[in-house]
């Protein structure tokens, strides 16, 4: 690496992922002990494997010039998607998922992969239509392109890993410049969803009685009506709009267009979601509906962290995690076993080190030269910040499970090279900010 690019290398970013790459093997490690005393398990050993790996990774794409990417982005793209069909049809199921392709006892996780390269191609395709005069077709092919490989994902299914390609999708766009109607159209009808899809478990299991306004949710005769009526004011909307030109018909059909698609997407999810997934939405909302199954994910992880207190019970003391009471405790509850063994500084320690990748991220993605470089890193930044809140707040009860992994510290390889890779191509957009040409 030359001089000027070790000088250029935003090593904030790089101390920081390195640290909670650190703190992940620590604490994979105290999660392999058992009542006993007794390391069971060598996870620990594989995650020092797949840290350096991805640690050095990240130094060689820092060396690259990120522009090199440009082109090769389509390729990428179609390889990973032409993977996560692979997966689908001969993958390994793991957890209830069809998302790994199994090699003896190595197995990779392609849809992590997945998501670096759909930043790359829509970065590039923000970049190359930013003279466009319609918006709208610029958001239409975006969706089209984060999509694809979130569709894929879906049918495995993975739905955790499928909603981090939204927040992408929505950041992004959002720093292209495309209208914020469309931004927020998007946000909206996810929004409205997820409030209806919910509303009918509420009622079923935490209420544990019948309003008779939800029967418009569940009943396909009621939901039919519904949407009917619901497309008659739409099309009076558009032709009043489109032969009047009055604003406020635009905003209704606008709002009915959002309300059409969210009522029907809802009551599609009660019949595409698996029991397992329905359940995991309940216990979000109570979970002492289900203490001893599905709601013990969340119980137990609550009871580490609240346990934990200021300044925790000591590294290698946990008692949640070595009695066996947290579930998936080396993946997605490793942030339990932090907080329970270091307490609430540990946690704010791992909240300051993601607020200083994610400022820096900021920083990288202002004073970048060329708005590929800068899209890229907004694609990363919504990705880690993604994760992050969803994990974190997964572990507290405040977020549904959804089986997303805290980057840098969670179990996996796939996740962390794919953590590391998109650190990497950060630091190549900072180390190369001031050129504007193409290699």
């Amino acid at each position: 690496m030359k001089l000027r690019d070790m000088l250029g290398i935003d090593y904030s970013i790089l101390f920081s992922a390195a640290l909670l790459s650190v703190f992940g093997i620590l604490f994979i490690y105290s999660s392999g002990i058992n009542s006993s005393g007794v390391q069971v398990s060598g996870e620990y050993q594989r995650q020092i494997v797949f840290a350096s790996a991805g640690f050095i990774l990240a130094l060689v794409l820092a060396m690259v010039n990120y522009r090199r990417l440009y082109q090769l982005s389509v390729y990428f793209y179609v390889g990973a998607a032409a993977l996560l069909i692979y997966t689908c049809l001969f993958g390994r199921t793991v957890s209830g998922a069809r998302a790994w392709i199994g090699f003896g006892s190595f197995g990779v996780q392609p849809s992590e992969f997945a998501k670096i390269t759909t930043i790359l191609l829509l970065a590039r395709y923000l970049d190359g239509s930013s003279r466009s005069r319609s918006t709208f077709l610029r958001f239409a092919i975006s969706c089209v392109i984060v999509f694809i490989p979130m569709g894929i994902v879906l049918i495995q299914p993975d739905f955790g890993t499928s909603l981090v390609f939204i927040p992408i999708l929505l950041v992004m766009t959002f720093v292209a410049g495309i209208s914020l109607r469309y931004v927020f159209f998007l946000v909206a009808f996810i929004g409205l969803t997820g409030i209806l899809t919910v509303l009918p478990l509420w009622q079923s299991y935490i209420l544990k009685n019948t309003l008779p306004a939800l029967r418009i949710l569940v009943d396909p005769r009621f939901v039919t009506v519904t949407i009917l009526a619901l497309l008659v004011i739409l099309a009076i909307a558009l032709f009043g709009y489109f032969r009047y030109g009055k604003r406020y018909f635009f905003w209704i059909g606008y709002g009915t267009a959002i309300a059409i698609l969210s009522l029907g997407a809802s009551f599609m999810s009660h019949r595409v979601l698996k029991d397992y997934q329905i359940m995991r939405l309940i216990v979000f909302l109570d979970p002492n509906v289900d203490p001893q199954g599905s709601g013990w994910h969340i119980i137990q992880s609550a009871t580490a962290i609240g346990s934990g207190g200021l300044w925790g019970k000591g590294y290698l003391q946990g008692t949640q995690s070595h009695y066996r009471f947290l579930p998936q405790q080396s993946t997605d509850f490793i942030f339990s076993i932090f907080s329970e063994e270091w307490g609430m500084m540990g946690g704010l320690l791992v909240f300051t080190l993601f607020l200083v990748i994610c400022l820096r991220l900021a920083r990288t993605m202002r004073i970048t030269g060329d708005a590929f470089g800068a899209l890229t890193v907004a694609g990363l930044s919504a990705m880690y910040i993604f994760h992050f809140l969803i994990n974190v707040g997964m572990t507290m009860g405040i977020m549904p499970i959804t089986g997303i992994p805290l980057m840098f510290m969670s179990y996996g390889g796939s996740a962390m090279i794919s953590a590391w890779a998109g650190i990497g191509l950060a630091l190549s957009v900072n180390v190369h900010r001031y050129s504007t040409a193409f290699p």
